[in-house]
């Protein structure tokens, strides 16, 4: 297989300079079977399932910071999976699968909500858009319904739905099986239930270059704190994952993009859903603490700023009065912003490298945290069998050499 864009550097690695270590005579102070590369909800449930499910305990998750640092602290905790195509259907409608029994799984309380996510359709391309995902949907086994605009209200009273509004409500697509959950809790669950099996959970040791022997395999990795010995690494950690691959000689077909996001002060619970808007791309929901949460798309440029243009937040917010005018009193209380790996056809990449043992998980843009549970199961399944699971196979990396392409960025209603 000829890797263009992907393509692998033999020499990468040669040349490189002395990092600073710990462990004594340059050798590991142990060898891990496996070693997961990003400490969020992704890689801390990809070392759960490897323990779990696979029987290997013999685990490290290194991560740069602390553990749910990034973006899995950073997003809006929406979960659903009513996406179009039937790669995309197959692997979120598994990852809510497992959401719905996880916090009992890991015996933590991860407050997942089933609360629905509401699609509003404001012109008539909306309303044979979403109709169509409605039916696409339902032939993959994936729960969807359409709804009036006069059931849409019934179902979220603080909608507006006057036809004289700038963006009338024509209808919208509901996925009740569809929710919330509590972010920085999915970590920290993960990280729990892996550590009682006996996974090594390492924080502050950031990955500086990746070992490999004369065949090419990978063999360990450099870190801050010293070389650690692995014949299988996994890569999850969003926002970072090209400069990861790099340390082994590849290029990935990635492009960092910063995602704003905003809450409002606390108050009485009013919102029972999550609605979304394509047209506008805006979406809210109510956070358990009473916050309104409020997000938009991606900023337009790529950038590893956490600091997005104001004007973005401005549209976003002008967009949810114009659909809630209940809410144009709220003050708003925070704003953040997330950096997220996009890929050409914005859809995830899962699965093996050309380097042998070396896997990667990345790409999933806005979509990583509603994967969470699906991803990690399926990059513990790769690891595990050195090769993917069906529901994964489809996203790999030699689609963007072949041209076959997911692109869910056009049919994915929103990029949330």
């Amino acid at each position: 297989m000829k890797y263009s864009a992907i393509s692998l550097f033999a020499n990468a690695l040669s040349g490189h300079k002395k990092w600073p270590v710990q462990f004594p005579d340059k050798e590991p102070k142990k060898e891990y079977d496996a070693i997961i590369v990003g400490g969020g909800g992704h890689g801390l449930g990809a070392a759960y399932y490897l323990a779990k499910r696979y029987g290997i305990t013999n685990v490290a998750v290194l991560e740069k910071g602390w553990i749910g640092g990034g973006n899995t602290g950073r997003n809006t905790t929406i979960i659903r999976s009513n996406y179009l195509f039937d790669e995309s259907a197959a692997m979120y409608d598994h990852a809510v699968d497992l959401w719905d029994g996880l916090g009992q799984e890991l015996n933590y309380n991860l407050m997942f909500s089933k609360r629905g996510v509401l699609m509003l359709a404001h012109n008539v391309h909306d309303v044979q858009s979403f109709q169509r995902h409605v039916h696409a949907n339902r032939l993959n086994g994936v729960d969807n319904k359409w709804l009036s605009p006069e059931e849409c209200k019934a179902f979220c009273p603080p909608l507006d739905i006057s036809p004289h509004r700038r963006y009338p409500v024509m209808g919208g697509a509901l996925q009740m099986r569809a929710g919330t959950a509590r972010h920085d809790s999915v970590a920290w669950g993960y990280a729990r239930a892996a550590s009682k099996l006996g996974v090594d959970i390492i924080q502050n040791c950031k990955v500086i270059g990746i070992r490999r022997d004369p065949d090419g395999a990978v063999e360990g990795v450099e870190t801050e704190k010293g070389y650690i010995a692995s014949k299988k690494i996994g890569v999850s950690a969003a926002g970072n994952t090209s400069v990861v691959m790099e340390m082994a000689g590849l290029r990935f077909p990635l492009e960092s993009y910063p995602l704003q996001a905003l809450v409002s002060e606390p108050v009485k619970p009013v919102m029972p859903c999550v609605v979304m808007s394509n047209a506008v791309h805006a979406y809210i929901s109510q956070s358990d603490k009473g916050e309104l949460v409020i997000g938009a798309g991606t900023d337009q440029y790529t950038s590893y700023s956490q600091r997005g243009p104001l004007h973005l937040q401005e549209h976003n917010v002008a967009a949810i009065c114009e659909i809630f005018p209940i809410f144009k009193r709220q003050r708003m209380l925070r704003s953040w912003g997330g950096i997220v790996d996009v890929t050409p056809d914005r859809s995830p990449i899962v699965g093996k490298t050309p380097v042998k043992g070396l896997y990667v998980n990345c790409g999933w843009g806005t979509g990583g945290f509603k994967a969470t549970p699906g991803a990690a199961d399926m990059l513990a399944y790769t690891v595990a069998h050195d090769a993917p699971h069906k529901i994964n196979a489809p996203f790999n990396l030699d689609r963007f050499v072949g041209g076959r392409l997911i692109d869910e960025a056009a049919a994915a209603a929103v990029a949330h």
